[in-house]
């Protein structure tokens, strides 16, 4: 049984005002694994004015101080690695594989790049007569979600300490063991106190308080759009600055010239990945008409080779759904689809065979999906696939864009000219061609309602700086 407890200004400790605990659930047993204390806006506040305090002193360290301090932090995190791959699967149910080669990789991955990307980084450079300098903005706040903890929580973290800012870590109540272990990374680094404070809490009250007080310089918000939402308007109030990385309902556009079978089998393998808990996941197929209903046989095929495994299992496969609450709201939107005319070709409700307990979704597709429809709008967040047939390019186009989202697309294709054409049309922050991945030194983020602002590599370092131009000197 593990305790998850605050670090602010260097130390471990408890809530101001301890109330109940929020019990651990692993998500494949429903059993607790321990418990995390719940804070409150008096544990905002002195995180933030710990975070205040380090402020002047960590932003006036050299560039290259920083720079020895964050290869400190990575060489922690390669050293403890296989904490990290464990926590990630105990606290949300990766298997471990996934948690082990992805999710836990993410750590020293993002240090990486944020290291690569400031090798030749502007910080001080001429500016016609001036001399402009790149400066920490400040202290920030960094609100992170549960599905890819590490991924989340070190894109914004390297970024921040690298800048010179000083953060408060608002982790995911759901996601706190590997968070936890962040805040002893941080602290056998040896950073200084101050620098990085951790707070544990709920959206509503301990979310809105570090997203509205006013020594908070930037918020950097990753999760859903109506909690986006929640801490701009929170912020709105002191002018501070808001980088979002929100919720996608992504399209995948197969053509008909592409090899049809096995564009389809990755876009399947690529939904159901990390059990449909990714804000990237292509869980919209639109499938050039001349070929849908071979594509709906493979989609079905490839879909039925998705093992649904124990997260100590290693191997492919997914596990569980992070929480009974998500569990609830995929057999609600699996209803929701069986209910308004599409057709369910795989999965449906219920747990797979062989599973009585835990927050385990059969891999399901639905097939003559029409866009309209709740399925294909919003964004469900479990191994739950659209199919929806169209008729030309334009045709794929407008569904593609048909969204309030734009955080990815994808598309195959075997003519490169229609895929530079489709590709710089459609309304998303990141496009895969033909299998295509991104890489840590790109930049990650979306149109619309998917967010503002962009993460990873240089991209995600100018987020913590400002710019001040200096003339005269």
């Amino acid at each position: 049984m593990t305790h998850c407890n605050f670090y602010i200004n260097g130390a471990w400790c408890e809530p101001a005002e301890p109330g109940p605990l929020f019990p651990i659930i692993n998500p494949a047993t429903e059993e607790s694994v321990g418990t995390v204390a719940m804070g409150g806006k008096a544990d905002a506040d002195r995180a933030v004015w710990a975070a205040r305090a380090a402020f002047d002193a960590y932003s006036q360290t050299t560039l290259a101080y920083r720079t020895e301090m964050l290869h400190k932090l990575q060489g922690i995190f390669e050293r403890r690695y296989t904490e990290m791959a464990q926590a990630i699967s105990t606290e949300m149910g990766a298997p471990w594989d996934v948690a082990y080669d992805a999710q836990a990789e993410c750590g020293p991955g993002h240090i990486k790049a944020t290291l690569e990307a400031a090798k030749d980084y502007p910080f001080e450079v001429k500016s016609g007569n001036g001399d402009l300098f790149c400066e920490a903005i400040g202290v920030c706040t960094l609100i992170t979600p549960w599905n890819w903890p590490m991924n989340q929580v070190v894109a914004k973290l390297a970024p921040a300490l690298l800048a010179g800012c000083t953060v408060v870590l608002k982790p995911s109540e759901f996601a706190p063991l590997s968070a936890k272990l962040v805040g002893e990374y941080m602290d056998e680094a040896g950073y200084a106190p101050g620098v990085f404070n951790l707070v544990y809490g709920d959206g509503p009250v301990v979310g809105a308080a570090l997203s509205a007080h006013p020594e908070v310089d930037l918020v950097s918000f990753t999760g859903s759009t109506g909690a986006g939402i929640a801490v701009a308007k929170a912020a709105a109030d002191t002018v501070k600055r808001v980088v979002q990385e929100l919720g996608g309902k992504s399209p995948n556009i197969i053509f008909a010239d592409s090899d049809v079978e096995a564009a389809v089998a990755l876009g399947v393998v690529r939904c159901f990945g990390n059990t449909g808990q990714s804000c990237n996941a292509p869980t919209r197929m639109l499938i050039e008409q001349s070929v849908y209903e071979r594509a709906v046989l493979a989609a079905v095929a490839a879909g039925a080779q998705v093992r649904v495994i124990d997260p100590t299992q290693k191997g492919d496969g997914i596990g569980p759904l992070a929480m009974k609450r998500q569990f609830e709201t995929v057999q609600r939107f699996i209803a929701i689809g069986m209910e308004c005319g599409a057709r369910l070709v795989l999965g449906g409700l219920g747990r797979p065979d062989g599973f009585d307990k835990g927050y385990f979704a059969k891999p399901t597709i639905f097939a003559d999906v029409s866009n309209d429809m709740p399925i294909a709008r919003q964004e469900i967040f479990g191994p739950v696939l659209c199919l929806i047939p169209f008729v030309d390019e334009e045709d794929a186009i407008r569904i593609a864009n048909d969204t309030p989202y734009g955080l990815a697309a994808y598309l195959s294709t075997n003519d490169k000219a229609k895929a530079r054409r489709v590709a710089k049309r459609l309304r998303a922050g990141n496009v895969s061609v033909n299998a295509s991945g991104n890489e840590y030194c790109n930049p990650f983020g979306g149109y619309k309602q998917s967010g503002n602002g962009r993460e990873w590599g240089r991209f995600g370092l100018q987020d913590f700086l400002e710019y001040k131009i200096v003339n005269g000197l």
